[in-house]
């Protein structure tokens, strides 16, 4: 499997031989994939329901009623159809993606105006049943990326708090993804996709989906797409752009994409629970040294990456 099953366990309640085996098995991961599934996190599958079918509820509203909670990309609220073409990012012109979302996240003021208005900004909520248990999900998904962040650092022999040390007041966005059937959106057009290929930009993902023939897929190190696995019980981890440069390119921020809707099941609809975590506004980001890193990159601030990351995806 291109993508391994990984199960954290050990690293709450294993020994230290235990700890260091799945220290290493997630040094290899993030080296040959840049994706891993992780079990034993913890999460209750009846949160993640319930996340879901809050969303779905929104999602099912008529345009006109989701239209009061329209935003851009980076905002807080709804991004509608053809807000956004993540293969932008990468330089390729494609038509929009196929997806619509909801977008909350980091909402704790820094107290710096350019800042909170962007990174910080109150979430916006149209019901208060997506609140409580949005509200509840991304909290969940702020302690497991810290601990995924000590992983981390375990599996590079640093100290545990080398990266979540930046970690403090982080900036983090929470995306649901609607993929709407294509008895809704239509035929795809050329080169059109539920999301296009791209890579994530921050330190760490964490997502949550649902199968389906339109589903995710991810480049292998021998260029090929291959269908990502699915275990219902794990969660989909990769990492972002920010956390190869901090690693030197020891670690693939791997290109994936979501799949249009398919001919073969015109009904399919997706709602995709996406937890994308980053750091602190102002960390610095400097490469790891050999024999860690094998790449130097120039030294970041981390916002100002990010920030830029996003400005390209926004179909404007």
């Amino acid at each position: 499997m291109t993508v391994p099953l990984v199960d954290i366990r050990p690293w709450f309640s294993g020994t230290v031989a235990e700890k260091a085996a799945l220290a290493a098995a997630v040094d290899q991961a993030l080296r040959d994939s840049g994706f891993l599934l992780i079990k034993g996190h913890g999460v209750p599958t009846s949160l993640r329901a319930s996340v879901r079918a809050a969303a779905r509820s929104f999602f099912s509203l008529p345009v006109a009623e989701k239209q009061r909670y329209a935003v851009s990309v980076g905002g807080r609220g709804w991004l509608p159809p053809g807000a956004e073409a993540n293969a932008y990012a990468e330089g390729l012109e494609t038509p929009p993606d196929l997806k619509e979302s909801y977008s909350v996240g980091a909402d704790r003021a820094v107290g710096i105006p350019d800042i909170d208005s962007f990174w910080f900004a109150p979430n916006v909520w149209p019901s208060a049943d997506l609140e409580s248990v949005a509200t509840s999900y991304m909290a969940q998904m702020r302690a497991l990326s810290d601990t995924l962040l000590g992983i981390f650092a375990a599996s590079l022999s640093l100290p545990l708090d080398y990266f979540t040390a930046h970690t403090s007041s982080p900036t983090y966005t929470f995306n649901i993804n609607w993929y709407p059937p294509m008895t809704v959106v239509g035929a795809p057009a050329d080169g059109q996709y539920r999301i296009g290929p791209h890579t994530d930009f921050g330190t760490v993902t964490v997502l949550d989906r649902e199968p389906g023939a339109g589903g995710l897929q991810v480049y292998t190190k021998d260029g090929v797409w291959e269908d990502a696995p699915y275990d219902p019980d794990a969660f989909t981890v990769n990492i972002g752009d920010l956390m190869a440069r901090w690693t030197g390119d020891r670690w693939r921020s791997t290109r994936h994409r979501v799949l249009p809707p398919q001919e073969s099941a015109p009904d399919e609809d997706l709602v995709s629970l996406i937890f994308f975590y980053e750091t602190n506004h102002d960390a610095r980001i400097a490469s790891l040294a050999p024999p860690v890193g094998r790449t130097s990159y120039p030294e970041v601030v981390a916002s100002e990456y990010l920030r830029a990351k996003l400005d390209a995806i926004s179909m404007h």
